[in-house]
């Protein structure tokens, strides 16, 4: 298997004179070598970084390998996948409808789209637009299922929906839903009468003028395009990419620069850098502004807007979002204060380690502002009642069992369902420290971030743990 390279200005560098217009020489030199550095001290097998500036992109820098197996060489044009990030992409086109009046932000979507079935009356006749874009309707978000790959998978997917169980009441609190976007996904087919790949091309990639950003494989290959490397050590993952009605939720491959076109464009009101207007000014500012709280306030931001993740670092508001796939991690920030973006994407190791580094650093010299401090386990001993937290957490593709050992909490962390089938890690075993009453941090054997686990409960008093963005119901 081959290894990431040594750090080598030459591999990475781009000689001035080929810099394409806007590009600092100097940042870029700069940021060629310290990406390969940084990458190198967190395993990252490869990595492509660019940062959007006062309108033009400044930073473009490139280190590693796409694919370690193959040798093939991670480049400024090479194709990650984004993940979740495309969530934002497909609120986007949300919004321009609701613009347009074929949508209603607080209207039922069954009113839109009659064939809807949920698992109860409640959630089918109650759940809106809004509950989609916010995170907030219940709908158990890590249901994944592949329903082929003709251009009806989001329509067969929407079916299944109706037994797929809650995960909570309706509005009752937030927790991250990948189902709930490839249904929304199926609601913009249906409105549009164009299906969600076509509609992607005509209402962003296009408008936007980006070349090098697709949603299927077959897209992909025509491009260099990297695979994911999961794992510790990273090691090429047996499988490229998730079944193609997950596809509003997660599968656009771009490149960070075009990544950056699509954050410009929300910097400029909803208006591309060509002039054409994809959403409303009204839209835009609404995707910025909070809508709900989020329970785990320190993991990725302390509320979601209309897509966007929000938060604040040294008082500056910030938005943007991540994505995982198999395998694969990307990172956007969007600081508009200091009319500054930043994209990161890569393909294993500690990703969460580099994107720290790499964040902190660009925001500290380019906006002044200091990135909000990830959390620790507390220096001085927390009292807490163990019994308090013991039990069974059980929702769609996770089972976990907190149980206690001498005194210590320890998460025994087990995927389920399809996703078991994509992960060599099914079952994991994590020490909890405390930092606080309810929250507690734990880390990945290898990895450098410690992630918070919060325990609450409803407003019924049902309890609920929320880690990696997720609510968890107490089973048992």
């Amino acid at each position: 298997m081959t290894t990431n390279p040594e750090p080598n200005m030459t591999d990475t560098a781009v000689p001035s004179a080929e810099l394409p217009p806007g590009l600092s020489a100097e940042l870029t030199a700069h940021w060629a070598a310290r990406l390969t550095e940084l990458a190198a001290r967190y395993r990252v097998p490869g990595a492509s970084l660019a940062v959007l500036h006062r309108g033009e992109v400044t930073i473009e820098a490139s280190t590693g390998l796409a694919n370690m197996e193959a040798g093939i060489a991670a480049t400024t044009d090479t194709l990650f996948q984004i993940g979740s990030i495309s969530k934002v992409w497909t609120t986007t086109v949300a919004m321009a409808l609701v613009d347009e009046g074929l949508l209603e932000l607080d209207a039922p979507i069954v009113s839109v789209l009659p064939e809807l079935r949920l698992v109860n009356d409640e959630l089918t006749q109650g759940v809106t637009l809004r509950h989609l874009l916010t995170h907030t309707s219940g709908i158990d978000g890590d249901f994944f299922a592949d329903t082929g790959r003709g251009d009806d998978c989001l329509e067969k997917f929407t079916a299944l929906l109706a037994d797929v169980a809650a995960n909570h009441p309706l509005g009752a609190t937030m927790s991250y839903c990948n189902a709930g976007f490839t249904l929304l996904g199926r609601v913009l087919e249906h409105v549009t009468g164009v299906q969600w790949d076509e509609l992607m091309r005509e209402r962003l990639y296009r408008p936007l003028g980006l070349t090098r950003t697709v949603t299927l494989p077959e897209e992909a290959l025509l491009h260099r395009a990297a695979a994911g490397h999961p794992g510790e050590p990273p090691a090429l993952a047996p499988q490229w990419g998730l079944m193609r009605s997950a596809g509003p939720a997660g599968l656009i491959c771009s490149t960070p620069r075009e990544v950056l076109a699509f954050a410009r464009m929300h910097l400029d009101g909803g208006v591309s850098g060509n002039g054409t207007r994809i959403v409303s000014a009204e839209s835009a500012t609404a995707m910025q502004t909070p809508q709900v709280k989020v329970p785990d306030a320190n993991m990725l931001g302390h509320a979601w807007g209309l897509g966007w993740i929000l938060d604040t670092w040294d008082g500056q508001p910030v938005y943007g979002h991540d994505g995982g796939t198999i395998g694969q991690s990307a990172f956007l920030r969007v600081l508009p204060g200091a009319d500054l973006a930043i994209c990161l994407l890569t393909n294993g190791g500690d990703t969460m380690g580099l994107y720290l580094e790499v964040f902190s650093e660009i925001a500290r010299e380019l906006a002044g502002v200091t990135m909000r401090a990830t959390l620790q386990p507390a220096k001085e001993p927390v009292a807490f009642d163990p019994a308090e937290y013991v039990g069974v957490y059980e929702r769609i593709s996770s089972r976990m069992e907190i149980v206690e050992r001498d005194g210590a909490l320890v998460m025994l962390d087990k995927v389920t369902g399809p996703l078991a089938g994509l992960t060599s890690e099914p079952d994991k075993e994590y020490a909890m420290h405390p930092v606080g009453p309810g929250l507690f941090v734990l880390r990945r054997p290898g990895f450098s971030t410690w992630i918070p686990v919060v325990f609450y409960t409803l407003a019924d008093g049902t309890p609920y743990l929320h880690h990696g963005a997720r609510a968890t119901p107490k089973a048992l």
